[in-house]
């Protein structure tokens, strides 16, 4: 062989090997690599520390470059990235990097109304969340929210996760901050409805006239204590013998037909304004811890005055009474909100031979499916 091919040949051997050399060492410093399991198939990324795969879903070689630069530069330089993002989401939300989370607060508690609004701004001043309240959603991390959850605290859980979803529904937040997974389970306390003993017992124990009947009407209607508190004589039709009030929760409209019983207690509760008038002029506060020292003296617990709601719920589940209409009456949304209250029901099953005489005794007189008793 000629020494000068010798040469040329030893040169260009030197390069490639060299060339190789410095590629294999750039690629040693990237994070991901590229590959492609079968010729027209999808490219894939592997992590060149912990050997995780994943497909990059394109076929095309130039988008599959695109992609695997961007993981690397996000990679090694995620602070210049963040910069970048941040001017990109600019460019469609001057606000976004400015945007705080006091400035959610705001805005999610602007569009309740009534007691809800209440709560929520209840919600809000809760001194867990005072850290979060000047930082912003762009510098959001985990361990923001995670050291606002340490309190353990429910209504603390709820706020959280209420303004993380609307942050992110609305685009304030480009992503989410913390997984599903990772929010801590909300744990409520032992809810329950009163027992007709325990209500006997607190009506006999109760000296003021008008509190005793207004522990009666939430026993037979099953309303919200703000609600009946304010009710007034031109929300009882006598002519119909029904009770119509706007709930102040959510403005439905809730008519309710009242027996003998109730009946006896609004004619002694006047014609003219308030059906209440004391407990009309008070706060729910006010009306619950009146309630709470009478249930403390009887040594009766686990229960509130939303008790009676509870109450209502598992009394009517129990006895068979139409999941539809007491919904209604409760003025529940959703079947879910309305069975979390009926769950704690005993419901007494008759048994199945006998509620098929009934149902063959009712086929044969023509009577509708829809007069068949529900229990024995």
């Amino acid at each position: 062989m000629p020494p000068g091919l010798t040469r040329r040949l030893l040169a260009n051997t030197t390069k490639a090997f060299c060339f190789s050399l410095i590629t294999m060492r750039k690629n040693m410093k990237q994070k991901y690599r590229l590959y492609r399991r079968n010729l027209n198939g999808n490219y894939y990324i592997q992590d060149n520390v912990t050997r995780k795969q994943e497909s990059l879903g394109t076929s095309d070689r130039v988008e599959a470059h695109r992609l695997l630069h961007t993981r690397n530069e996000a990679a090694s330089q995620p602070a210049m990235n963040l910069q970048i993002a941040r001017a990109y989401l600019a460019a469609g939300d001057p606000k976004v990097a400015s945007r705080i989370w006091q400035d959610v607060m705001a805005e999610t508690t602007k569009n309740k109304t009534g007691p809800t609004r209440k709560k929520w701004e209840s919600l809000m001043r809760n001194p867990a969340l005072d850290e979060l309240r000047t930082l912003r959603l762009m510098e959001t991390r985990v361990e923001h929210f995670s050291k606002a959850l340490e309190t353990g605290r429910v209504g603390v859980n709820i706020s959280l996760r209420r303004l993380h979803a609307f942050a992110v529904d609305t685009g304030w937040l480009p992503w989410p901050v913390m997984s599903r997974k990772r929010w801590p389970k909300i744990t409520t306390g032992n809810k329950r409805g009163l027992t007709a003993e325990e209500h006997q017992r607190i009506v006999a124990a109760e000296r003021d006239e008008e509190v005793r009947d207004f522990y009666e009407l939430l026993w037979q209607v099953g309303g919200s204590q703000s609600d009946m508190a304010a009710l007034t004589a031109e929300n009882i039709d006598w002519a119909n013998r029904t009770i119509s009030y706007a709930r102040m929760k959510t403005g439905s409209i809730a008519i309710v037909r009242f027996n003998e019983t109730l009946a006896a207690i609004l004619q002694r509760r006047g014609n003219t304004g308030f059906v209440f008038p004391m407990l009309a002029k008070v706060n729910q506060t006010v009306r619950g811890r009146r309630f709470g020292r009478l249930v403390a003296r009887l040594k009766i617990s686990g229960v509130t005055l939303h008790s009676y709601r509870y109450a209502w719920a598992e009394r009517a589940k129990t006895c068979g009474f139409p999941e539809r209409f007491a919904q209604e009456a409760l003025g529940h949304a959703s079947k879910a909100v309305h069975r979390a209250y009926a769950k704690k029901a005993k419901v007494l099953i008759p048994p199945l031979d006998e509620y098929e005489r009934k149902f063959q005794a009712v086929e044969l007189s023509n009577t509708p499916p829809a007069a068949l008793p529900l229990a024995a």
